[in-house]
């Protein structure tokens, strides 16, 4: 049966779904934990003048404030006042505010990864929520941060999302200094603007696009069509180069972001072969991106949005003279997990973690019961314990009804006994060493088909 949610964009899962979304959260902090990032988590409100120094997003934001102030009349929220305080809308922001405030306690470079929900208030359809969760990477630098990270980071991702139950995807990365240095060199001074129009591009099509650049930015036919050329190159190696230098352009900005974007597809095509591609049309709409620029698709999902995004920012937080430079990536994990149970694309192999049920004899013998569990969970198997006494197959079609697997038996003479409901079979077994098979251990999420 469908379910409808109560509240519009704050998705609850079902048990068994909510197990799919843990298997996608541990998957994701072992890669991540593997390669050195520590976790932390940042308060879920900032200010309103935190938040809305980057980027025109201000239409987004939750406003927080209570319904009563001390003296019992309504409060409103005002966004105008910039210490007025409202929930983060990404968790780059606030880290950026941490790394500031933390600076003298943090060693730089600093690695991190945070998962936490997020708050944007956006239109709900799928894979776009209103409350959702988000798995970040970052590294940091003091003043500097050697270009190498931003490969790592892009690699760390492919590896991240090849451990997980999705279809194949594919990391598009693009160099806001390469698109940035090239629209200079044709003549296009409000590159930020041109940003942002070719941002557009997959939304409203080249000729509107077009459009957009000769109206509001003022470009020639010539300038808007080098623009859209430049952003029709893709390629799965590093033969962008040779195109881009092909259109004859010429500027020192677009020179160093051909350098660098060219190191991130040599890395990938070693490392993570045909999970990255050079794709030139990726602009990211937020302004505070300077270098490497990241958006992710599923294939054969590309409809449903980029999953994971980010890049290279140079300027994001800063404590006087002292700048943080950092590179990182954000993967929108309710928007894949949407997908994920939508498309049955995997499954819980149980509804809930509980392997063991115990069944009891009598009510006396609860307590007995109570230590057989203790035994099992010192093993590590997760056990729950019948709450009455009722017949045989009664406490059998509650296991059924639970998922749980194994319902385990104990007579009068102390005698032990556990039946794995699914197949039938009952063997004797002993609390102090039964161990079921690893596969039915713990609940294991698999792919379909």
């Amino acid at each position: 049966m469908a379910r409808t949610a109560s509240l519009s964009g704050f998705p609850e899962w079902l048990p068994q779904e909510r197990l799919v979304e843990l298997h996608v959260l541990d998957t994701l902090r072992k890669t991540f934990e593997l390669h050195g990032f520590s976790s932390i988590e940042t308060r879920a409100v900032e200010t309103v003048g935190q938040l809305l120094r980057k980027g025109e997003i201000d239409k987004e934001v939750y406003g927080l404030s209570r319904l009563q102030d001390d003296e019992g009349e309504d409060v409103k929220s005002d966004k105008s006042d910039p210490n007025a305080l409202a929930l983060h809308f990404d968790l780059t922001v606030p880290f950026a505010r941490y790394v500031v405030e933390n600076a003298g306690y943090l060693a730089f470079p600093f690695r991190r990864y945070q998962i936490q929900k997020v708050w944007r208030g956006e239109r709900p359809q799928e894979g776009r929520a209103r409350e959702f969760t988000q798995a970040d990477i970052d590294v940091v630098g003091d003043g500097e941060l050697p270009f190498r990270y931003d490969v790592e980071i892009a690699l760390v991702i492919a590896e991240a999302l090849s451990a997980l139950p999705i279809p194949d995807f594919r990391l598009r990365i693009n160099n806001r200094k390469l698109a940035e240095g090239f629209y200079r060199g044709i003549g296009l001074a409000d590159t930020a603007g041109v940003l942002r129009s070719i941002d557009k591009l997959e939304k409203i099509g080249a000729e509107k696009v077009a459009g957009l650049l000769k109206s509001e930015l003022g470009a020639t036919d010539e300038q808007a069509g080098l623009a859209l050329e430049l952003a029709s190159i893709r390629t799965e190696d590093a033969s962008f180069v040779d195109r881009v230098r092909a259109l004859g352009v010429k500027d020192d900005l677009l020179e160093e972001g051909l350098s660098e974007l060219e190191q991130v597809i040599q890395a990938a095509v070693l490392r993570a072969p045909g999970k990255v591609i050079a794709d030139l049309s990726i602009a990211r709409g937020l302004d505070y991106y300077t270098g490497t620029v990241v958006e992710t698709v599923l294939v054969g999902h590309e409809q449903l949005g980029s999953i994971c995004s980010g890049g290279r920012y140079d300027a994001l937080a800063s404590k006087g003279n002292r700048k943080f430079p950092g590179v990182g990536l954000s993967i929108g994990v309710t928007r894949l997990v949407s997908r994920i149970l939508s498309q049955e694309l995997a499954a819980a192999s149980r509804t809930v973690p509980t392997a063991v049920l115990i069944a009891l004899n009598s009510d006396d013998s609860w307590s007995a019961a109570q230590d057989i569990a203790a035994q099992l969970r010192g093993r590590g198997i997760a056990t729950e314990v019948a709450a009455k006494a009722e017949k045989f197959g009664k406490q059998i079609k509650f296991a059924d009804r639970r998922g749980i697997p194994f319902v385990w038996f104990t007579d009068d003479d102390g005698k032990h006994q556990v039946k794995d409901i699914r197949s039938g079979e009952q063997v004797d077994a002993d609390p102090a060493s039964w161990m079921p098979a690893e596969e039915d251990l713990h609940v294991r999420v698999t792919t379909a088909g």
